[in-house]
């Protein structure tokens, strides 16, 4: 059995994030980190590999971006993966949901897993839909918001999240599992996987590579358009009322909640 992982480099959370009025897109300089809802993905695919119950014969972590995400891959095999497929290629620059989502698909097919994993949402875009999406590629059943994966030759019996309490439901290999944070709780890296990561095989790949068609992908293949995006304006000072006069603070106060229509 083979377990991909897509995992992806986004801002780290202590970035602040913004918009780039040149392109309207995140702005992704500054510190950038491995998406934390991808490394449940990796628990996930590790606890299948040492659960017993199947043979995993390799954990791969597949992303798609530019060359510093090959950081994410490095804190990826770190925490287990056996090795990692790197998508890099100018003209995937500028790619929406739909179009990330084929060009990841494209590259899957030549990995041919029997199940692929990834995180509820990335931390920049929030979308929710890059499995699905996927999913739909490669023509696999698709889960999303799971909690629990029991598996066995040639099946999965998963839990998920719905909107009042959990489905419990069978499907059959291949599939693409999108995992809530709720599955497990992520390992950390010891010292010495931190130090051998940057020894595992890594294969970079450009579009050509996976037979990506380039009229689908980037800015110009992507079905989305990004808008007059704009940072929000900035929030006025508030106003300070000193108490050195109890009542008067009060009946300030009273006067500002009455002006608004507050009481």
């Amino acid at each position: 059995m083979k377990i991909c992982v897509l995992v992806k480099e986004v801002p780290d959370a202590a970035v602040e994030k913004r918009i780039d009025p040149s392109t309207g897109r995140l702005d992704r300089n500054g510190e950038k980190n491995l998406n934390p809802f991808d490394t449940h993905a990796i628990e996930a695919a590790m606890q299948i590999k040492e659960g017993g119950a199947v043979d995993v014969d390799e954990v791969v972590a597949v992303t798609m971006g530019p060359e510093s995400a090959v950081r994410a891959l490095h804190k990826a095999v770190s925490l287990g993966a056996d090795r990692s497929v790197h998508l890099t290629d100018q003209a995937l620059a500028g790619s929406d949901v739909a179009a990330t989502g084929y060009a990841l698909a494209q590259t899957l097919e030549a990995e041919s897993p029997d199940l692929v994993l990834l995180g509820q949402q990335s931390d920049d875009g929030e979308c929710y839909t890059i499995g699905a999406v996927v999913a739909d590629h490669l023509r696999m059943p698709s889960l999303t918001q799971v909690i629990k994966i029991d598996v066995s030759e040639g099946q999965l019996r998963c839990e998920r999240q719905a909107e009042y309490g959990y489905d419990t439901v069978d499907l059959e290999l291949p599939a693409v599992i999108s995992v809530g944070d709720a599955i497990n709780e992520p390992r950390y890296p010891s010292l010495k996987a931190i130090m051998g990561a940057k020894k595992k095989p890594l294969d970079t790949k450009a579009t050509g590579d996976v037979g990506i068609d380039a009229s689908m992908v980037g800015e110009d293949g992507s079905r989305v358009a990004c808008g007059n995006f704009h940072d929000p304006p900035e929030k006025e000072p508030g106003q300070i009322i000193e108490d050195e006069d109890t009542a008067e603070t009060v009946e300030k106060i009273v006067a500002w909640l009455d002006e608004r229509k507050l009481i």
